[in-house]
């Protein structure tokens, strides 16, 4: 009993020691080392805040403004679809902004589409129809990236549902182009290398796409100043609603679930007091 027990110390022993081996060295770099040396670029990356004012849709009772919608889809198609595909989001769905069904099969007509020759089986282009999502601009992966310095775009169905905070994430983005403080960037040794862009609102503030929009770019049809922080707007508007088409709907549907909820709890307590809160337990 007494070799077991020693043997059990000396187990314990030789762990502890072991573990303040490991451990010892890495608290005291921690506790008295020197701090770990910043990157140049975060001292210009700047957290953005979005648009002044929000969006329509923001907050519990927010509602999509159709206006903004079509003037955000007037961009992507003008714009971003140079360059970025929407494979998740067909020509018809734009019948939620308020297009009619003419609108939408004209709309979808003014697209070129993948398509096969009946006759050959070839491989060819034709208009679009309401049934097709959105091309793509490059035939495939390895060409988008032989166009963009090796750096191939994002599909941007669901971009604001696969970035935090999305719909202002892209509102930052494309506002934060120009150019870092010379002084600042000289002292700390930061620059953006050739093929880069910077941009402050960026992770890493050089970012391989350049500044997609510029003031004048696009005229809207209803008259608004295409100024660039109204396009930046306008475009993360209609990426929210391709990537939630539903997220109104289910917000005003949760109020509706919070006011049956709540009644059926009154109902509840109604019907306790009037068949059982007469009854006395009995005892024991």
């Amino acid at each position: 009993m007494t070799i077991r027990l020693g043997g059990i110390i000396a187990g314990l022993a030789i762990t502890l020691v072991l573990v303040l081996w490991s451990l010892l060295p890495g608290a005291y770099n921690y506790a008295f080392g020197p701090a770990p040396e910043k990157q140049p670029s975060s001292y210009f990356y700047e957290h953005g805040e979005g648009p002044a004012g929000g969006f329509a849709f923001d907050g519990a009772f927010g509602k999509w403004d159709v206006a903004q919608l079509q003037r955000g889809y007037q961009v992507y198609k003008e714009v971003c679809s140079a360059c970025h595909s929407m494979k998740f989001v067909a020509f018809r769905n734009l019948k939620q902004l308020g297009y009619t069904d003419a609108e939408v099969d004209a709309e979808a007509a003014t697209w070129t589409v993948p398509g096969i020759d009946p006759a050959t089986g070839e491989t060819t282009t034709r208009p679009g129809e309401p049934t097709d999502a959105f091309p793509s601009p490059y035939p495939n992966a390895i060409a988008a990236a032989a166009a963009n310095n090796n750096a191939i775009p994002p599909d941007l169905s669901l971009m604001t549902k696969a970035r935090h905070d999305g719909s202002n994430y892209v509102y930052d983005l494309l506002t934060g182009y120009g150019e870092p403080d010379p002084a600042k960037a000289a002292k700390v040794g930061f620059e953006t290398p050739d093929g880069l862009y910077f941009n402050k609102h960026f992770h890493n503030v050089n970012i391989a796409m350049p500044p997609p929009l510029s003031d004048g770019q696009v005229t809207f049809a209803d008259g608004t100043e295409s100024t660039v922080p109204q396009m930046s707007k306008d475009v993360a508007a209609f990426l929210t609603w391709t990537a939630e088409p539903s997220l109104v709907e289910r917000r005003q549907t949760g109020w509706f679930v919070l006011g049956f909820l709540l009644f059926a709890t009154a109902l509840a307590f109604l019907s306790y007091k009037q068949i059982w809160a007469g009854l006395k337990p009995k005892k024991s």
